[in-house]
């Protein structure tokens, strides 16, 4: 039966055969040309084969090394995008084993990423398939009724053709929303910057959301009076935008008979902040971090039946990042919650 010798053990038997043969041959030549043995010739004998040793071992060592740090180049080639590979073949333990252990974390956080996305995807088709769900259950059950006989009666047919219709604008506010926000997220946000009075653009929001506030009785104010219009340079229908999610989010959970109070504050020479508060149930402090996921809601149940997407909050963070500017929430539980936006103020 053969013997397997472990390759280390090969290398030194390799090694060391190579030297021996060397020493008898140069023990060979200085046998000829000295007959004594004397220090002269122990001293040339000695200094011959520590040169030679040094280079055969040097010479050994770093081919032994090079074929095997090789491989482990090649097969982590394999991975198309390594940045491992990219780099010149080093037989330096000290530098291999840095650019390996750099190698090693980078596709651990990268692995760990993917992992995220992963549970963030699964997520994600989960609530969009919640979200279309109902609506169009909504929409199948009116239409099966009306044909199973319920379209004979003038006032069923009308009455479920209207809540079927409801259903369908629920359908086609979601897919906007889907839409946008895919768009906002690939960076396709197309900002149309001008200069504009932000007074006007929350005093229009007002406007256009007073029916809805006042069926919970809740005011839309200012924090004071503004005489003079105060000038942004942004992009005035996101803006818009952003201003009419966040109020219709402090309705949604605003406290009956409450308050929306909306301000604008100066922080330097160029920025304004505006703040939107409302006095209404608050948000968990465990809920915050999580605010402007999409589809995520504070309230699972409550939140569905005020309608909405779900997409509102992260379509005002991608808006207003877009601008390079920055959005914060403070909430406290049973108390009320403030969201404020920076935008660049202009003369």
């Amino acid at each position: 039966m053969a013997i397997n010798f472990k390759k280390t053990y090969k290398f030194a038997v390799k090694s060391a055969l190579y030297i021996s043969l060397f020493s008898a041959a140069l023990m060979a030549v200085m046998k000829f040309f000295y007959t004594e043995i004397s220090w002269a010739f122990i001293s040339a004998l000695s200094s011959a084969i520590l040169i030679f040793s040094f280079f055969v071992l040097q010479y050994r060592v770093e081919r032994f090394i090079y074929r095997r740090v090789k491989k482990i180049y090649d097969d982590v080639s394999l991975l198309e995008s390594s940045s491992l590979r990219n780099k010149s073949i080093t037989t330096d333990m000290a530098t291999l084993t840095r650019e390996v252990e750099k190698f090693a974390r980078d596709k651990k956080i990268e692995i760990e990423t993917l992992k995220v996305r992963e549970e963030y995807r699964r997520e994600f088709i989960g609530n969009v398939s919640h979200e279309l769900k109902t609506p169009l259950f909504t929409v199948q059950g009116y239409l099966l009724t009306l044909l199973d006989g319920a379209m004979s009666d003038k006032t069923l047919r009308k009455k479920y053709l209207q809540r079927a219709e409801k259903g369908v604008e629920r359908l086609i506010y979601i897919v906007q929303d889907l839409d946008m926000i895919t768009k906002l997220e690939v960076g396709d946000l197309n900002l149309n910057y001008t200069k504009f009075n932000i007074v006007e653009v929350i005093q229009n929001v007002f406007d256009l959301l007073e029916m809805k506030a006042d069926k919970k009785g809740i005011i839309l104010m200012f924090d004071m009076k503004y005489f003079k219009p105060i000038m942004v340079y942004a992009d005035r229908e996101k803006i818009q935008q952003v201003v009419t999610n966040l109020v219709v989010n402090s309705i949604k959970y605003g406290r009956e008979n409450g308050t929306t109070e909306v301000s604008i504050e100066d922080l330097v020479n160029n920025k304004i902040i505006v703040r939107i508060k409302d006095n209404g149930e608050g948000i968990e402090k465990k809920n915050v971090p999580r605010l402007f996921e999409r589809f995520y809601r504070v309230d699972k149940s409550g939140a569905r039946t005020e309608g909405g997407s779900g997409l509102g909050l992260s379509i005002v963070k991608h808006i207003i990042e877009g601008h390079d500017e920055k959005i914060y929430v403070e909430s406290k539980y049973g108390e009320g919650s403030e969201f404020s936006f920076t935008l660049e103020k202009t003369k």
